[in-house]
């Protein structure tokens, strides 16, 4: 072999170098190697060329290769002037692949996160960035100076085992821009908008005295009550403030966490949310011995409230380190990605997930985090078991629960009457607390098992995209954790300690 391998490299060269046919031949002579055989006739135009075989066409090296058993083919990147390497060394022609020729293999682009056209729910000015925890200081420093943005905030979600930054774009640059300009960058494990949820509350009817909680009898709660009560469980409420001093909530508020950095103020919904799950004096809620972890992600604007990725994303961290067992999200938006991973990662810890399907009406798309296919989305029915006018539908929808016209809890030791999916979900969270009580082994698949095989049928036979498996049945729940219950529900279409 030692000895053939200056001839073979003198042929490479004098083939580059246009030497004749006959002058080959007679320099091969000379070192004592005999002439090659002939390169063997390319295929039929548009034939598929076999491994090793034939790849004509402009742009490949012409059956360079059969010529000279694969010497030349061995010199790197020697492209013809009209194509082009990519990062594999491959020639690529730029107007496409020619006959007979295998395209060359491209990595797989990442999925952009940037916003789709049209999509308002997002802050305009500013970007959530995910870096991993290995970045420097110097390198982070860098990444702003060359995207021109300006820090606000950032934090260590545990949920992702990554830093989220939150940061501000000072010119006209659009949020979908930026966050294009960031995907290309190495650094950048995700960018994405820090999109804006709203709590889905409908207009308030301002009510004093006591208002039936028809409810209780619905949900077969007294019943339940007399089987569990949610000692020693903890419920996560990430939503506006919670007024921890109301009458109805004395000592149900384990512990508080405020995720905006705003000063608190005591918000209705936060403190509705809070009494449906665990009131103890007038009002009676679903677990009325379960512990609260108040989490305060929103904040008022006007008469509603809203939060941001960001400040979900810390409350959502915050309470599965608190060791939340239920985490409810009384609250509505876009699609998340960054969310969506860190509620996977708390579902594969264990942990129940309860969301409101939304108050957006029949014709809206899916609302998250709702639709996402580890949350058990909950709509609201009204006193006679009809759908809440304004309840969002869709395949996601997994139980409803009493959410239209109920007596609530509101800040100052007040009550006022209210309805939407939010309170629904409160009733299902807490009826979830029931069972945990009852079984704390319990996985938040069977949980979901559980609910939508108790419940009771409502609309059209079966489940459906208005009320999903039907209403819930507190009691039917309870008694029912200790039997196997048959399989509810399927996969869903992704289109998501005691008190003190």
């Amino acid at each position: 072999m030692n000895a053939r391998r200056p001839a073979l490299l003198c042929f490479a060269v004098l083939l580059m170098l246009g030497v004749t046919d006959s002058a080959m031949a007679q320099s091969l002579k000379s070192v004592g190697v005999s002439r090659p055989p002939p390169p063997p006739s390319p295929p039929p135009r548009g034939s598929a060329g076999g491994s090793g075989g034939y790849h004509g066409g402009r742009g490949g090296f012409g059956g360079w290769g059969g010529v000279v058993g694969g010497i030349i083919t061995a010199i790197p990147r020697m492209a013809p002037p009209d194509g082009r390497f990519v990062d594999d060394g491959t020639v690529v022609d730029d107007d496409g692949p020619s006959p007979g020729r295998r395209p060359p293999q491209r990595a797989a682009r990442r999925a952009s996160h940037a916003p789709p056209a049209g999509e308002r729910r997002l802050v305009p000015d500013e970007v959530v960035i995910e870096l991993r925890n290995s970045a420097t200081p110097q390198q982070i420093d860098a990444l702003q100076r060359r995207f021109r943005l300006t820090r606000i905030a950032q934090t260590p979600i545990g949920l992702t085992g990554t830093t989220f930054f939150r940061w501000h774009i000072p010119d006209r640059r659009s949020v979908a821009a930026v966050v294009r300009q960031l995907e290309s960058d190495r650094l950048v494990a995700s960018a994405q908008p820090n999109y804006q949820f709203t709590l889905q509350q409908a207009p308030a009817e301002n009510s004093e005295g006591d208002a039936a909680q028809y409810e209780l009898a619905k949900l077969h709660l007294p019943q339940a009550h007399a089987l569990a009560r949610g000692g020693h469980v903890r419920v996560a409420v990430i939503d506006s403030a919670i007024d921890a001093a109301h009458p109805d909530l004395g000592g149900a508020i384990a512990e508080s966490f405020n995720a905006t950095g705003t000063p608190l103020e005591p918000h209705p919904h936060g403190t509705a949310i809070a009494a449906l799950i665990a009131a103890h004096g007038k009002l009676v809620g679903a677990a009325p011995d379960a512990s609260i972890l108040a989490v305060r992600a929103f904040d008022p604007k006007g008469g509603n409230a809203q939060g941001t990725t960001f400040a979900i994303l810390k409350g959502l961290d915050w309470a599965v380190a608190q060791h939340a067992r239920i985490i409810n999200m009384s609250f509505a938006g876009p699609a998340d990605p960054a969310m969506q991973r860190a509620l996977l990662a708390a579902h594969k810890k264990g942990i129940v997930l309860i969301a409101a399907a939304g108050n957006a009406g029949p014709k809206s798309p899916p609302l998250f985090p709702a639709a996402d296919p580890e949350v058990i989305a909950v709509t609201a029915t009204d006193a006679q078991d009809g759908l809440l006018a304004v309840a969002n539908r869709g395949r996601h929808i997994a139980v409803a629960a009493p959410g239209a016209d109920l007596l609530v809890a509101i800040p100052n030791g007040g009550y006022e009457v209210s309805s939407g999916t939010s309170y629904s979900a409160a009733e299902v969270s807490g009826i979830a607390a029931l069972l945990i009580e009852r079984d704390g082994d319990l996985k938040p698949d069977r949980v979901r098992e559980i609910l939508m095989g108790s419940a009771k049928d409502l609309g059209r036979r079966g489940r459906d995209p208005e009320f999903g498996a039907g209403l819930v049945d507190a009691y039917k729940a309870v008694m029912a954790e200790t039997a196997p219950v048959a399989a509810a529900s399927r996969p869903v279409e992704r289109v998501s300690t005691g008190r003190r």
